[in-house]
């Protein structure tokens, strides 16, 4: 039978508060500093969200949910002129975002961190490609939503992911 993972890890009070605030703070200034480039955005963002998963319990989540979206939209430089449209998906990446931690909590605690990843990511990915697909056809965002939405999305996540393994491992590690 295997062996269960337990995290988030064990770390005192102090390290977890410092976790907390570089994760929020990268989490919201990565769509300032980055805002030209979603790719990069995302996979910094989504990294963040890996790492809080694994350093940070629950209750912890909620701000690293919402602040990369909030910076997003109010940077406005992302999708430019589209960034309106953003809004209207503003509820369903918090929820995605919430996804994708929470499934890789569950999932890499028992299959382990690769099928954790790649899991989160088609889970978070599919939930904001099937809302892109129906305000796409309430004609409420243009098609590049879908795209944007969609295989942007798990793109961005599972590099998140990886670029996060090597710190990962070695906190477990140690």
């Amino acid at each position: 039978m295997a062996q269960t993972k337990i995290i988030p890890i064990a770390v005192s009070a102090s390290v977890r508060r410092l976790a907390f605030t570089f994760l929020a703070i990268l989490s919201f200034a990565a769509p300032f500093l980055l805002s030209s480039s979603q790719p990069v955005t995302g996979t910094i963002v989504n990294a963040a969200l890996f790492l809080s998963a694994v350093i940070l319990p629950t209750r912890l989540f909620l701000p690293l949910l919402v602040l990369p979206s909030i910076a997003t939209v109010t940077r406005g430089l992302v999708f430019g002129p589209l960034t309106p449209f953003l809004i209207y998906f503003l509820p369903f990446i918090w929820l995605g975002n919430g996804v994708l931690v929470l499934s890789f909590k569950k999932i890499y605690g028992r299959l382990g961190y690769f099928p954790g990843v790649i899991s989160a990511a088609v889970f978070k990915s599919l939930l904001l490609f099937l809302c892109a697909q129906v305000y796409y056809h309430l004609h409420l965002v243009p098609a590049v939503f879908i795209t944007t939405m969609g295989g942007l999305q798990i793109i961005t996540a599972i590099f998140g992911g990886l670029l996060v393994y090597p710190l990962v491992k070695k906190i477990i590690n140690e």
